[in-house]
């Protein structure tokens, strides 16, 4: 068999196998709000946020546009395939590490990163798209500062508008809202994080030449959406006991106005064609609709420890990527 063909079949179950990892490392933050809040039972939970992601892998493709051509040229990379494998390899061993520790990491920061190292690894730092590569870490750093603002924003709102609302029957319905918003903050993670892998399977088969352009595959965006979706009934609940209890206490209230925060700043960076994360804005949302109802209810030792880990991310995962490109070169 041509080994340009196994190398691609290789990345082809890579990726999925990132999109399954994803899935229950960073799905699970779109509906650990709900959970948490007993607005859905965790399998109400999963079947929602499989349904709505795979809805929302289907109805875009910018992102994934986006991630086949703006950090490097996938027409001019030289043992592409070689290079896409190993930044998979090291992307999935940094998810498993902080999924294990249950640490909210970026998916997306870990692929970008990672991409980016074996690439500089490969040709040198000549070989990035620096205008494409800017472009996607602007999107990455805003978002959770904008996520924390809008869920602020919210919050405040919320607390405005219901203040001398009945609070039974406030609760009730805000649990009964919190179904819908974690319905749409499935479908915006669907309509962003899903693309990211078929952003890179779409990379390995122009490298090995059996694609001629960056638009995608219809069995690519069908394949990713149903590995990220199994992903998620598979092992999401680490990561929502840190989102949906460890940083605060969450309420309905709460969990509703983080969701719709989330959803709203995941759906403009779709619309833009910007992959962010869906941890950092579902994390930062959180800290955002705490620190409306009382900065002292946030626990920030946990959110620092968050946003450490968000910034380590890119660089470590880079440096994996790279290692894992120079011992795959020793076989080559």
């Amino acid at each position: 068999m041509d080994t340009v063909l196994i190398l691609t079949v290789l990345v082809v179950i890579f990726a999925l196998a990132f999109d399954f990892i994803n899935g229950f490392h960073d799905t699970a933050n779109a509906i650990a709000t709900s959970v948490s809040t007993r607005a859905l039972t965790p399998r109400q939970a999963i079947i929602l946020a499989a349904t709505m992601n795979l809805l929302g892998a289907l109805t875009f493709t910018g992102v994934a546009k986006t991630i086949t051509k703006d950090i490097v040229d996938p027409f001019a990379l030289e043992n592409g395939s070689v290079v896409i494998l190993a930044a998979l390899i090291a992307a999935i061993v940094w998810n498993i590490i902080t999924w294990y520790y249950g640490i909210p990491s970026s998916s997306s920061h870990a692929l970008i990163g990672s991409v980016a190292g074996t690439a500089v690894s490969a040709g040198g730092f000549n070989i990035l798209n620096y205008a494409g590569f800017l472009k996607i870490l602007q999107s990455l750093i805003i978002s959770p500062f904008l996520a924390f603002g809008v869920g602020f924003v919210i919050m405040s709102l919320f607390r405005l508008m219901f203040k001398n609302a009945n609070l039974s029957k406030t609760t009730k319905g805000f649990r009964l809202f919190q179904v819908f918003t974690a319905a749409m903050q499935a479908y915006t993670h669907g309509t962003n994080d899903a693309q990211k892998a078929m952003g890179i399977i779409t990379m390995a088969l122009i490298a090995g030449n059996y694609h001629t352009s960056t638009e995608i595959p219809e069995w690519v965006r069908i394949s990713a959406a149903v590995a990220m979706g199994l992903g998620t009934s598979v092992g999401g609940w680490k990561i929502i006991k840190t989102v949906g209890g460890k940083i605060m206490k969450i309420r309905p209230v709460n969990g509703a106005a983080a969701d719709l925060s989330s959803a709203l700043v995941i759906f403009a960076a779709t619309t833009f064609y910007l992959p962010v994360s869906t941890t950092h804005v579902a994390s930062s949302s959180v800290m955002g609709v705490g620190a409306a109802q009382r900065i002292k209810g946030v626990k920030w030792d946990v959110a620092r420890r968050i946003v450490i880990t968000w910034i380590v991310t890119l660089p470590v995962s880079a440096l994996i990527a790279g290692f894992v490109y120079q011992l795959f070169k020793l076989f080559m």
